[in-house]
């Protein structure tokens, strides 16, 4: 069955326009409350990033919670990652995250974690949208649930993230700029990097509500090339509003991101014989072909998932593999944790590159990005243009004629009616004509 509120990673869109309103918020909360407590009372952690919805949001929420019966433990602002890890320790039946991740200000969203730090299983949504349907009651008064405040919830997490590297670590003597997006990474990101002796260097750090990922952070490493080259630093780390994601920035500015970084991790395991035999990574549909080989090189597989972490985690843990990501910056090292961190898998890169000597920018050229094109074609009406004859033909010729040296992704949107037509090979401009003749045929066939 179809999901009426539910996306790929939660539910999110613009405030005040349905469903993030303050009244679908107090149901969706009452609604949660009611499905997590079908064992008896219970206990769940809200979290939140900096923007200024988020305090009307979490008021909402934990009136709805409460009115079912479930006891609330709030977080304030947390890195997603960071509740997920909460969620588990504290052993609660759920968390809950009020945020949009890289989204502006205007935008804002909820996420649910599992007892376990992990994403919802679909059933569990399935069951919060039909609870969204029914009356809501409210349990009887001696029933309500109570809230309280976790204050150290903070130093908590900051501890869990270091204890991801050996306790030996010490980072003294590097100097990074940190980019926090003006998010839910503010203040934590800072103190991690800190502790473990580095000289850190803040920017993004003052959230007012409204500036949230507006210029900086993982979408908008502009601002992060430009701090690292004029205070010298070695390297620059940029986290979204949420702190899920990260890219990095070494000393002359060139930015690396999830492809990049998760090749310094791979290798950096198998070099320390921390890759389960026969295991490999995962990538998604738009990962660089050149990462592919590049890997396939170093003798370690790669299998690609569909677009978002919750695929590359559902194919990590299928597999018994410990390492994925995405391009955006999506790092999943569930060696370490349940759920894609941007703290913790920046720590790793640090670590492998300490072990091995080497400087950020060594490690870009430790392999090749393939060139590739993107072309957006939209089209109206039912029919999948991705069936049309014309468009599987058109794609097999270029698939042939790149002959293993390159690829083609033709997909669909997930938000828009959009074709993206994707095409990645060892020539700039052979790519860019390729991609060009497939966006001409899905055109033609749209229309």
């Amino acid at each position: 069955m179809s999901k009426k509120y539910f996306g790929t990673d939660g539910i999110r869109g613009r405030v005040g326009e349905s469903p993030i309103t303050p009244d679908f918020m107090l149901k969706l909360g009452w609604a949660a409350g009611m499905a997590f407590r079908k064992q008896g009372k219970c206990r769940i952690l809200v979290g939140k990033d900096t923007r200024i919805s988020g305090y009307m949001f979490e008021s909402a929420l934990q009136a709805g919670l409460s009115a079912a019966g479930a006891d609330v433990a709030l977080l304030g602002p947390m890195p997603t990652p960071g509740i997920a890890y909460l969620t588990r320790t504290f052993k609660a039946e759920a968390g809950i995250v009020i945020s949009a991740s890289h989204n502006p200000h205007y935008d804002n969203g909820i996420k649910f974690f599992s007892s376990t730090g992990k994403k919802l299983p679909d059933e569990v949504e399935q069951m919060i949208e039909e609870l969204m349907d029914a009356p809501m009651q409210v349990a009887e008064s001696d029933q309500l649930g109570k809230a309280s405040r976790i204050n150290d919830a903070a130093g908590r997490y900051i501890e869990f993230c270091k204890s991801s590297v050996p306790t030996s670590t010490d980072f003294s003597g590097l100097k990074v700029v940190i980019d926090c997006a003006h998010g839910a990474t503010y203040r934590i990101a800072p103190s991690v990097f800190d502790e473990l002796g580095v000289e850190v260097i803040t920017i993004g750090n003052k959230p007012d509500g409204i500036n949230i990922n507006d210029g900086v952070g993982s979408t908008h490493m502009d601002a992060l090339q430009k701090a690292v080259v004029e205070h010298g630093a070695d390297l620059g780390i940029a986290f979204d509003g949420d702190g899920d994601r990260v890219q990095m920035v070494d000393h002359t500015g060139v930015v690396l991101d999830g492809d990049d970084l998760l090749y310094i991790i791979a290798t950096d395991l198998q070099e320390r014989e921390r890759l389960p035999e026969g295991s490999g990574v995962v990538g998604t549909l738009m990962s660089n072909y050149g990462l592919e080989l590049a890997l396939q090189e170093r003798g370690i597989p790669m299998v690609r998932a569909n677009v978002g972490d919750r695929y590359v985690m559902q194919e990590l843990q299928e597999r018994g593999w410990v390492i994925g990501g995405e391009g955006s910056g999506h790092m999943l090292c569930i060696q370490h944790h349940t759920t894609g961190d941007g703290i913790i898998a920046a720590l790793q890169v640090l670590l492998a590159l300490q072990r091995r000597g080497h400087t950020l920018a060594k490690e870009r050229l430790a392999w090749k990005k393939l060139p590739q094109t993107l072309i957006n074609v939209r089209y109206a009406g039912s029919a999948d243009p991705l069936q049309h004859p014309e468009v599987v033909a058109a794609c097999d010729r270029v698939t042939t004629e790149l002959a293993g040296r390159g690829r083609v992704l033709l997909r669909k949107s997930g938000t828009e009616p959009l074709v993206r037509v994707m095409v990645e090979g060892e020539d700039k401009a052979v790519v860019l004509g390729y991609a060009q003749q497939l966006a001409e045929v899905v055109e033609q066939c749209c229309s």
